[in-house]
């Protein structure tokens, strides 16, 4: 059960770092605005929130690959910290944005954390 929470937690970082590339470099773009279903009208007024956002999926990112580093008993309870963090921004969003951040967000920080807290 370990090595399925540290493998997911790492999947998680991984998401996060897919976002901070998404949001900071490839928003204007065509891929990105299919991603998160942008006009490019909107994709050209929002890209500076859009990149200060991709900063803080960055953050989360680091924040879980230093959980994943660092030796215990720091590491489990950084990675607990920033999934509570991903968990609490994925609720967030699904309720103010799209539900669709509650799957792709919330849903896999909170198995990660049950997985995390029964290892």
């Amino acid at each position: 059960m370990h090595t399925a929470a540290l493998l997911l937690v790492g999947l998680i970082a991984a998401l996060h770092l897919y976002f901070l590339v998404l949001e900071m470099f490839l928003w204007r773009t065509p891929r990105g605005r299919r991603a998160f279903g942008t006009t490019q009208e909107f994709a050209d007024a929002s890209a500076v929130l859009a990149a200060n956002q991709g900063l803080y999926n960055g953050f989360l990112a680091a924040g879980l690959v230093w959980g994943l580093l660092a030796p215990d008993p720091t590491g489990p309870q950084v990675q607990v910290f920033f999934l509570c963090c991903v968990l609490a921004a994925g609720l967030y969003g699904s309720l103010t944005v799209t539900r669709r951040i509650l799957y792709v967000q919330a849903l896999p920080a909170a198995a990660a954390l049950v997985l995390l807290l029964a290892a």
